[in-house]
């Protein structure tokens, strides 16, 4: 079975086992609007032999979701499918971007500072995290949430970072900085004290 992506799709979910006698499978959501897998929907997979497919019905129970298509319609044909990935059409919104469109975006500071070359945007447990070339070439993970990329801007070329103290490899740590002008302003009183 080959995988194929066509340009311009985008996984929506992938088929895990058959559920019942009728063509149903489980399904792993893999899209942040699940409308696009209702009723009436029309998808491919990544294994071009299988055609488009026509979604009956979309269901969540117990924290599993499960697939019908109008195309499959019994358990033989169901569980030949497991495995296969989803694929819808790319849905450009203003505002919107994929993984994929931030590979090799610059990164910069709030004031404008060269911080590095986004590498990718890697899928983590908890949230999705920028892997950073740093301009040392360290690289580092920086996670992908509001508060530490609070812009990213696709058409021009790059994100904006605020990374907490001590992230980035190429960074001092705040203490550091903090640590620093303490022991030059105790240096500075104790030359005054001795002149």
């Amino acid at each position: 079975m080959s995988s194929v992506i066509p340009q311009g799709h985008v996984i929506l979910g992938r088929i895990g086992a058959a559920h019942g006698l009728r063509g149903e499978v489980r399904i792993e959501v893999r899209t942040d609007d699940p409308s696009r897998l209702a009723a009436g929907a029309v998808v491919v997979t990544d294994d071009p032999l299988v055609g488009e497919l026509t979604v009956v019905r979309l269901r969540e129970a117990s924290g599993r979701a499960t697939i019908a298509f109008e195309q499959v319609t019994d358990r033989t044909d169901a569980e030949a499918m497991r495995g296969l990935l989803i694929l819808g059409q790319e849905q450009q919104e203003e505002d919107a971007w994929y993984p994929q469109d931030l590979a090799g975006l610059a990164a910069r500071g709030e004031d404008g500072r060269d911080l590095g070359t986004v590498l990718e945007v890697r899928a983590m447990p908890a949230h999705d995290v920028l892997v950073l070339r740093e301009p040392s070439g360290a690289r580092t993970l920086v996670p992908f949430v509001l508060a530490v990329v609070p812009v990213v801007d696709v058409a021009g070329g790059f994100v904006v970072l605020v990374p907490p103290g001590g992230l980035l490899a190429d960074e001092p740590l705040e203490d550091e900085d903090d640590e620093a002008d303490a022991a030059d302003a105790i240096s500075h009183h104790d030359e005054e004290r001795d002149a």
